[in-house]
């Protein structure tokens, strides 16, 4: 299933994780881990924001994905099932 990952960065551990120059070390491995066809970074609502849309085979993997934002970087992690255009064709088709 194709999920949306974001992740809202704590302001405080991610200064502290920058100035220890460990942020693109952090990044490059969450991306590798995940293989998000999609990754985007940037600020949302004053904060550091990750957004990644990737396939998600089973909720199982919601732990390791998720505890590296939320013990590195004290993040607020919300995971949600999402649509492309293909997707959204197929289930409007799906209605009477």
């Amino acid at each position: 299933m194709r999920v949306l990952l974001k992740a809202t960065l704590d302001t405080e551990k991610s200064n502290e994780v920058i100035r220890s120059g460990r942020m693109a070390d952090l990044i490059k491995e969450t991306v590798d881990h995940i293989k998000p066809e999609a990754a985007y970074f940037g600020t949302i609502g004053g904060r550091r924001t990750a957004l990644m849309v990737f396939d998600m085979q089973d909720s199982s993997q919601m732990p390791p994905i998720g505890e590296p934002f939320f013990m590195e970087l004290n993040a607020e992690v919300d995971v949600c099932p999402i649509m492309n255009g293909d997707d959204l064709a197929k289930g409007l088709s799906q209605l009477r």
